[in-house]
């Protein structure tokens, strides 16, 4: 009995995956919001009723593709994040994972570069709740630099922000200039990154030093 529910489970998987794959291949050439439920079944060989076995919608179907092509990236962020040692080279670590992905992935961020700001409301907000996280972890790290020493949280999450939003240009960038034009793109992320970090080695220079309890009240003129 255990067999065949795990052989049913087996091919409910095999089929949404496949509802999946079908769809990124039909959104190649149109939006989310013109895509067809009866398209998608079509192309995977189901009736239009058994969609519903997998998802209750194609928003919803857009939601999943949303989270299986950043949320992937989590991990392999996180752990190059993790590292130890010249943040330089985490940032050229970032870039190339990036340029990897676009190159392997290419429909995938092609989806979330249409989609980030289409006109399918929870698709569009889970890209944006993904791209929250996102800057939410690389903030978290910044804060373990001692470079970041005396950072206002809400100063680390804006530079994880600008990071991270570096990062999705980057990607929309790769993906419009092809696999020749990768090594430029790339390039010029590297050289804009450390433009970015070099600005925040210096965002604390016109800040007043804290004050401890011990030391005098400033004299006013």
């Amino acid at each position: 009995m255990s067999h065949t529910v795990g052989t049913r489970q087996s091919q409910k998987l095999k089929t949404r995956q496949a509802l999946l794959d079908a769809a990124l291949v039909l959104l190649e050439h149109q939006s989310l919001s013109s895509l067809g439920l009866r398209e998608v079944t079509r192309a995977v060989g189901i009736t239009p009723t058994a969609f519903y076995r997998h998802f209750e919608s194609v928003p919803a179907l857009g939601v999943s593709l949303v989270e299986q092509t950043l949320g992937s990236l989590h991990g392999m962020i996180g752990a190059i994040l993790a590292e130890t040692g010249d943040s330089e080279v985490r940032l050229d670590r970032s870039v190339d994972l990036i340029t990897r992905h676009v190159r392997e992935q290419p429909a995938h961020f092609r989806f979330i570069a249409r989609e980030q700001h289409g006109g399918v409301g929870p698709v569009r907000e889970a890209i944006a709740a993904q791209l929250r996280l996102f800057a939410d972890e690389v903030a978290a790290a910044l804060a373990t630099e001692p470079e970041s020493r005396g950072w206002a949280d809400e100063d680390l999450q804006m530079l994880g922000g600008l990071y991270v939003d570096h990062m999705v240009l980057t990607a929309s960038a790769m993906l419009d200039a092809g696999p020749d034009g990768a090594a430029r793109v790339a390039r010029v992320a590297r050289r804009r990154l450390r433009l970015v970090t070099l600005g925040a080695l210096h965002w604390l220079d016109d800040e007043p030093a804290p004050q401890s309890q011990g030391d005098p009240a400033p004299q006013k003129s």
